[in-house]
């Protein structure tokens, strides 16, 4: 796959859903050029415009008289100089908006441009009339610094829409272009990767990037994921672990078997996701749109009954009433109404890609900020999956709670259980052991360090008379938790105590969900005991346990009758009708192919405090849109009546240029409040809001 060619293509496929309402005009400008080229025609045209405005500003008559310049600038026939510069100026400078218009109204779909259009064209057509006639009263300086205007704003909010689409290239640039095949003869060969079949064997060295998802076959390094993950630390990786295309490997050189090569990749699905995501269409946009339609005609037919009103009912002159008639068809474009909303979506869809938080559907991520109460399934989610040691007891002063894990780990090192897997991986030290025997369904004997040693079940100590009376075990037992017992030379040395081990990073994002207001319960098949002591141990509002499979998407619809907007979190097969049924699912990354399938945002990590952050970021993305629709409406209420000219009594009259100028800053305050939103690093979580929404 070139991963280059996709970026590109999603480049495209965004700048289209960014102009919204007046693609034509854009798309038009571009002649189906990318959208750099898009943003350079901008540039070109807008110098040369400014260039020729410079002397259409010096032969204009009002300006001269402004400065008292007339003897020194005019001269014979220069109005006919000024109506070819200004010509120029109109079918050069202007032909994006002249072929928006065109576009526009041959699709009866009138937007944006069809208002720049027709109040250059009504200025530019007014204008040569009178310079036929011998009249001086001419719009030639405003409307060449009308279009110069109008192509500066258009350039740097373009540059801006550019920028929110970066992070597409970003992602399609993580992929080196060539891999070192391993030969069956040990060999290494450079080849592109796109040629990489599933199963081939990679070298890769340190500080190079991993060409393909894989898995390691040979040595052992860490990994640098940060740009798919957001995580910044690197993660070590041993024989077996996966690695993901696009990372960066550290400081040993591994040898990687391709497991999945072009579009399979977990980074083309990224890229796929954020294209989806930009794409689909936001509940907001949708009022957006309306509202910059209406915005429209209400400028075509206020520019229109201005020019009317004026020259009817006032004693003002026809040019009067047609600069009027302009000026509030430009100041009324709905240009910034139209990038509002998709500017903040394509922002708020990138931050959240490369922080490992992926959106597959933007209405359910929209409604996230609306989110009552969390429903978490239990393992995998806000615990490891993995039994890990959580309390050690000594019954004899022979032993310190170090030497009794030690003796049971030698002894479990020799078992396939999980349990047993839970001890030896949380010892810190093992011993060798000699006439290892399983002792059935009760446990494991061995000779260590010269010492017969037992690891057995409660059962194994009740059917051999062993005395365990300790108020601790039964404080142990009521929390749920699995409890092996260690015999040293036949005398109960000590015990340890094994749960599912809750996640470190469960207990923050439990408080920082509670602190936004969001109630957190938990949906687990295991029993009531083990249930409780999860949801004390971490601050849950509500444990729901013994849950069958098939019951937990009633479990959720039973929640959500009580009223209230409900998210479901989870990683299994089990898990998929819930997060169907919940009002936002989100799907933990590590889980199954079917929990991700069904999810509407999946958290990359499967970390915890990436629920608090997805809805952080769902509210401050709300919050920017509302802003940007504001700086995109709000200042029409006084500035279509200001162009109309109601405070010509006081003294107050809005010239096209300046109307222009308030639109095209509209428009780029939308451009830069929508680039002010960020993602607040992991390690302010505990301290505070997850996210930052700058003041627009």
């Amino acid at each position: 796959m070139d991963h280059t060619t996709h970026a590109h293509h999603a480049h495209k496929k965004h700048s289209g859903h960014e102009h919204h309402g007046h693609q034509g005009g854009h798309g038009a400008s571009a002649g189906g050029h990318d959208h750099e080229a898009m943003v350079a025609d901008y540039r070109k045209r807008f110098w040369v415009t400014l260039v020729l405005t410079i002397p259409i500003l010096a032969l204009a008559p009002m300006i001269q008289g402004f400065l008292g310049l007339e003897e020194i600038l005019a001269f014979p026939g220069d109005s006919y100089v000024l109506a070819l510069l200004s010509s120029i100026v109109y079918f050069y400078g202007g032909w994006p908006f002249l072929k928006g218009l065109w576009t526009e109204v041959s699709a009866r779909n009138i937007g944006m441009m069809t208002l720049i259009g027709v109040a250059i064209s009504a200025a530019y057509i007014y204008s040569m009339a009178v310079t036929v006639t011998g009249a001086q009263e001419t719009f030639f300086w405003e409307l060449a610094t009308l279009i110069a205007i109008m192509l500066f704003g258009h350039w740097i909010e373009m540059k801006s829409v550019m920028g929110a689409g970066k992070a597409l290239e970003k992602l399609a640039r993580l992929m080196p272009d060539t891999a070192h095949l391993v030969n069956e003869d040990g060999s290494v060969t450079d080849v592109p990767v796109s040629q990489l079949k599933n199963g081939d064997n990679l070298l890769i060295k340190p500080g190079e990037k991993v060409p393909a998802d894989g898995v390691i076959v040979k040595g052992e390094t860490s990994v640098n994921e940060s740009m798919l993950t957001g995580e910044s630390k690197p993660v070590a990786k041993i024989e077996g672990a996966q690695v993901i295309g696009g990372s960066i490997n550290g400081e040993g050189s591994i040898t990687v078997a391709v497991a999945k090569t072009g579009d399979e990749t977990f980074l083309s699905s990224v890229i796929r996701l954020v294209e989806e995501a930009q794409a689909s269409k936001s509940k907001t946009q949708d009022l957006a749109n309306t509202a910059a339609k209406w915005l429209t005609y209400i400028a075509l037919f206020g520019g229109f009954f201005t020019a009317f009103g004026w020259t009817a009912l006032t004693g003002q002159g026809f040019a009067f009433a047609m600069e009027r008639a302009v000026t509030v068809m430009v100041i009324a474009c709905p240009h910034a109404l139209g990038l509002a909303v998709p500017l903040v979506v394509a922002r708020s869809t990138a931050i959240a890609a490369t922080n490992g938080l992926l959106i597959r559907d933007r209405t359910a991520f929209e409604e996230a900020r609306n989110i009552d109460a969390i429903i978490f399934d239990k393992t995998g989610t806000l615990t490891q999956g993995a039994f890990g040691i959580t309390d050690t007891l000594v019954f004899s002063d022979s032993y310190t709670p170090h030497e009794v894990v030690a003796y049971a780990a030698s002894i479990e090192a020799h078992s396939e259980h999980p349990i047993a897997k839970g001890i030896v991986k949380d010892a810190k030290e093992k011993w060798d052991v000699e006439n290892f025997r399983a002792i059935p369904g009760k446990g494991a004997e061995g000779v260590v360090k010269g010492k017969d040693v037992k690891a057995v079940s409660p059962g194994y100590i009740r059917s051999n008379g062993f005395s365990a009376d300790d108020p601790r075990i039964e404080e142990l037992s009521r929390q749920g938790k699995t409890v092996i017992f260690v015999l040293i030379d036949n005398v109960l040395a000590g015990a340890i105590a094994l749960a599912d081990i809750i996640r470190p990073e469960s207990k923050q994002a439990i408080a920082q969900l509670r602190r936004m207001g969001v109630q957190c319960i938990m949906l687990t098949g295991d029993n009531k005991e083990v249930a409780k002591w999860v949801g004390e141990e971490i601050g849950l509002d509500e444990v729901i346990a013994e849950v069958l499979p098939d019951e937990k998407a009633a479990k959720v619809k039973e929640v959500q009758a009580r009223g209230l907007v409900v998210a479901m979190t989870g990683d299994g097969v089990n898990d998929a009708p819930a997060l169907a049924q919940a009002n936002v699912g989100i799907a933990i990354g590590a889980g199954t192919d079917v929990a991700i399938e069904t999810a509407d945002i999946i958290l990359v990590k499967s970390n915890p405090l990436d629920v608090a952050a997805i809805l952080g970021l769902a509210r401050a993305t709300y919050g920017k849109m509302i802003q940007n629709l504001f700086w995109a409406t709000g200042y029409n209420t006084i500035a279509i009546p200001a162009a109309a000219g109601a405070f010509f009594p006081l003294g107050i009259i809005l010239s096209p240029a300046i109307g222009a100028v308030f639109m095209s800053s509209s428009t780029i305050i939308c451009a830069i409040n929508a680039q002010l939103l960020r993602l607040k690093e992991r390690k302010d979580v505990a301290e505070g809001s997850l996210y930052e929404d700058h003041a627009g």
